[in-house]
């Protein structure tokens, strides 16, 4: 599309033109964004890391906006994402600083290096001490998916396990 929308020298293509966000969900932005801010920044502790989760949560319920809308828990379904969200921008911020550990023994970074679901589900069960069905709610899987992720997750980490292992025993005898 060769058209452009406004009037001055700063013209934006059409098809580069945001689209209109639905009437209902700029009311949920307007009406819940700060209390959605203010948990996120409750537990990140910086705002532009509350910005980002709670941006990231908005685009999520956007996109799943209008099956969400035929709900009858519209709200504790929001919240579910927001919390997720938070969660998972928690994760990602830890995930980083334990790539930059170093133990001495590999395991800060080979969990540093797992693939996002593997770290968030160790994370979560084992720093966290979340059960399955918590961690399922959490990241919005079911509780199989999280056992899945968990094992791949132990699968991949055997080998610092090991090393760890034979390292104590030397260190013992």
């Amino acid at each position: 599309m060769t058209e452009e929308v406004g009037e001055d020298e700063g013209r934006i293509p059409v098809a580069d033109a945001p689209l209109p966000l639905p009437v209902e969900f700029e009311a949920l932005y307007i009406l819940h964004q700060e209390a959605f801010h203010d948990l996120a920044l409750a537990v990140l502790g910086t705002n532009d890391a509350a910005e980002r989760a709670i941006d990231r949560a908005f685009l999520e319920i956007l996109r799943h906006w209008e099956k969400m809308k035929e709900s009858e828990d519209l709200q504790q379904e929001i919240w579910a994402i927001v919390r997720r969200t938070v969660i998972s921008e928690e994760l990602l911020s830890l995930r980083e600083q334990m790539a930059a550990l170093d133990s001495g023994t590999g395991l800060y970074a080979a969990l540093g290096a797992l693939p996002p679901r593997q770290f968030d589900v160790m994370v979560l069960r084992y720093i966290g001490r979340h059960d399955t069905k918590r961690i399922s709610w959490y990241m919005g899987i079911t509780p199989s998916t999280v056992d899945y992720h968990c094992r791949k997750a132990r699968e991949r980490l055997s080998p610092v396990y090991r090393r760890l292992l034979k390292s104590q025993r030397k260190d013992n005898e």
